[in-house]
């Protein structure tokens, strides 16, 4: 699943502007509430909440560094129950699939995205999820689940080029060489993360479609 680290890398990104910016956040949308309970005490508590969720994930980045997948299952559903109106509930779906994908458990991270998905909190970090979602399926030989997922998800240029790599990848296994050309294009035109490797797929696509 190396293919994934690009999206990590913007998913860290987000969880440090989160950390940042979060409590603001939240304070935005709940503004009036603070007639009941305080503006005060309504900030205080959230900010407790923000820290206990962030340390809640960084145990569970740390269980899941180590392959347990029992273990991380058990934390990561703690964090959706406790946290679930954090973003940290989504973060700890994708580092679930991540660990299930590691252990050859496909379905397994399936499942884990498709919950990731529903819980974000922004259209972005859903398509994020849904990249890895049809990166998965692809791997697990699910080429039609994995057309959907990109015919759903791919409704913003900033990740076409990703969606159009993955075009690619379903063409390939389906035989379709001037498709999967067509779309590896596509995806390197566009700025597709992991562009070497979209080129050496391009570099090695047989010269016309299997019969």
């Amino acid at each position: 699943m190396a293919e994934l680290l690009t999206d990590e890398e913007k998913v860290e990104a987000i969880k440090k502007w989160w950390k940042a910016n979060g409590v603001s956040v939240v304070a935005g949308v709940v503004i009036g509430l603070g007639a009941v309970f305080g503006w005060r005490g309504w900030v205080s508590y959230q900010t407790g909440v923000a820290q206990q969720a962030s340390i809640a994930f960084e145990q569970l980045l740390a269980t899941a560094a180590t392959g347990q997948v029992e273990a991380t299952e058990l934390q990561a559903g703690s964090i959706v129950d406790d946290f679930g109106g954090t973003p940290y509930a989504m973060f700890a779906d994708l580092a679930l699939a991540r660990t299930r994908a590691d252990a050859g458990d496909l379905p397994g991270a399936a499942l884990a995205l498709e919950a990731a998905i529903g819980r974000a909190p922004e259209p972005a970090l859903a398509r994020l999820a849904a990249l890895r979602l049809a990166r998965v399926l692809i791997a697990d030989d699910q080429l039609e689940r994995a057309a959907d997922v990109i015919d759903q998800h791919d409704d913003d240029a900033a990740f076409a080029a990703d969606f159009a790599a993955l075009r690619g990848d379903i063409a390939l296994r389906q035989g379709r060489a001037d498709a999967a050309r067509t779309a590896y294009r596509a995806a390197i035109d566009g700025g597709a993360g992991n562009s070497r490797l979209i080129e050496l797929k391009l570099e090695n696509l047989p010269a016309t479609d299997a019969s």
